[in-house]
């Protein structure tokens, strides 16, 4: 238990500098291009390869490869399981030499139509130079995965480190030469390219390190077919999802020049705590779950999935609360700068509470698709995605009426709660030891401490503002205090109620960091 403790805590920390890394680069983008049509078609076009890595590379193909993977692992050793990852690669790579090829093509017609708006000519020009880094990160993913399988998180975990540290530098050399706001844009197109190739060259050099020869493999065996049975299902319920995301950003795009970014900003706030915990949890234990089905152990999955479950509600919950009650004083610290403007602040402060209630949602529906992807249903995910894509769609048509970009955040979390309660009860049912009520005692708990959390910050937040320290030193202040003031009353409140998985952390920094400092001094 400790190991994957151990696990997490290495994801965790990898994660932590590669989001605070993309924290900084967003406060830069939005510092030099504010909530302008550039930094939206920016936005947009970008969500093209990432959508195609969610497809092909981190998810309806990983959480295939994940599970078979695991079964040649177990079977014939990492020459084996080796020989099976080449297949795959091959493949995926010819297929991302014909995708981009022919999605390079049309975003170019489309760049140079004369009858579409000038604000999708603009989505499409950059789209044209952002598509390519799809080849990059969706071979970087398969990699990743495959060092997760054979016991290395580090490395697969750290490697966005290296897009966002490109993207930083691209950004700041446009800006140190002061060009027009057009060419910034572009600097970051370039940037985003050579963090790619690196997040590509990185892992694959780690990986070989662990035996791997990069090789042309003859198709044999039965694992190749598996595969093809548990990708295509998988393949459909992450367009769907993928779909979803583009969906909302099309919405957001056709009601005005700022709504994609302030969309794109709130929900990225949002990803910071998901991507720093809830993914580092999912990325430790699927292999773990996948493990433990192959080798017959129903009560090691059970049991495995609710201790990763209670410590990504545990996480999320704080987390989305003080994103609703801290909002405003993190925006203005975070990103008032240049031509990010008051007004900007506003607008995003209602997305922001929103994405925050829908936190923990996202990450309860996050680590219940691992469940099912790891007991290779891969049908559920599948009906359950084009059921939240028309709750999404529907009320999103309908709500963006009333309330704007705020209305689209909204149907986001409506479907998300769907999400979330049907992927539950799909992976319970047939397995007594999942049901609801298993968490009850440690949701409790979670909501408890998260309650009187906010009430502290809710409270604490009123009496800074009264001190007369400008605008920026007053949310600086606020922030600094209630953020870490906030953690502590919520770990105080989780140790008095005995929370099990925080007794756990606990036992790991006590026991086991001291054993490892010795072993490095002896």
């Amino acid at each position: 238990m400790l190991k994957n403790i151990k696990n997490i805590v290495v994801v965790s920390l990898s994660t932590v500098g590669s989001r605070l890394l993309g924290l900084l680069r967003d406060i830069l983008i939005f510092a030099a291009l504010g909530t302008s049509l550039w930094n939206s078609a920016f936005i947009l076009a970008f969500t093209l390869p990432n959508l195609f890595r969610r497809l092909l590379g981190e998810g309806a193909l990983t959480s295939a490869i994940v599970p078979v993977f695991s079964d040649v692992l177990e079977r014939e050793g990492r020459e084996g399981a080796f020989r099976f990852f080449n297949q795959v690669l091959l493949r995926l790579l010819l297929a991302l030499i014909l995708i981009v090829g022919v999605g390079m093509l049309f975003l170019a017609w489309a760049a140079g139509s004369a009858w579409l708006p000038e604000r999708w000519v603009t989505g499409a020009g950059l789209a044209v130079w952002l598509l390519p880094y799809m080849f990059f990160i969706c071979l970087a993913a398969i990699i990743s995965a495959g060092l997760n399988l054979v016991g290395r998180f580090a490395v697969a975990a750290s490697t966005p480190i290296l897009l966002n540290l490109a993207m930083i530098a691209a950004l700041l050399a446009g800006l140190c030469l002061d060009v027009e706001t057009a060419r910034i844009v572009y600097w970051l197109c370039g940037g985003v390219l050579l963090g790619g190739a690196l997040q590509l060259i990185v892992p694959a050099l780690d990986l070989m390190r662990q035996g791997w020869r990069p090789r042309l493999e003859a198709p044999g065996g039965g694992e190749l077919a598996e595969l093809w049975r548990l990708f295509l299902p998988g393949l459909m319920g992450a367009a769907i999802l993928q779909v979803n995301i583009l969906v909302s950003r099309l919405l957001a795009y056709s009601l005005d020049e700022s709504a994609v970014s302030v969309l794109y900003l709130s929900s990225r706030l949002m990803e910071l705590p998901l991507g720093v915990f809830t993914i580092a949890v999912a990325t430790v234990f699927f292999p773990l779950l996948a493990r433990a089905l192959s080798s017959g152990d129903e009560a090691g999955f059970s049991s495995a999935f609710l201790q990763g479950m209670r410590l990504v509600v545990g996480i999320s919950l704080p987390a989305g609360v003080g994103l609703l009650v801290l909002g405003k004083p993190i925006l203005e610290f975070l990103f008032l700068w240049g031509a990010f403007e008051q007004a900007d602040v506003l607008a995003t402060v209602p997305l922001l509470a929103i994405y925050g209630l829908g936190l923990p949602l996202y990450s309860a529906a996050t680590f219940a698709t691992r469940g099912l992807h790891a007991s290779k249903d891969m049908r559920t995910p599948v009906r359950v995605a084009g059921c939240c894509l028309l709750i999404n769609l529907l009320s999103g048509l309908l709500l963006m009426q009333f309330w704007g970009a705020a209305g689209l955040a909204t149907a986001n979390v409506l479907a998300a709660l769907v999400q979330s309660v049907l992927l539950w009860r799909a992976l319970a049912s047939g397995r007594a030891a999942l049901s609801f009520g298993a968490l009850w005692p440690a949701l409790l708990k979670i909501c408890l401490s998260g309650v009187v959390m906010g009430l502290v910050c809710a409270f604490a937040w009123p009496y800074l503002a009264q001190f007369d320290l400008g605008e920026k030193l007053s949310a600086a202040v606020t922030v600094l205090l209630c953020v870490p003031g906030g953690i502590l009353v919520y770990l105080g409140m989780l140790y008095c109620l005995r929370f099990e998985e925080l007794s756990m952390l606990k036992e790991f920094f006590v026991r086991y960091l001291p054993q490892r400092s010795l072993k490095r001094e002896e």
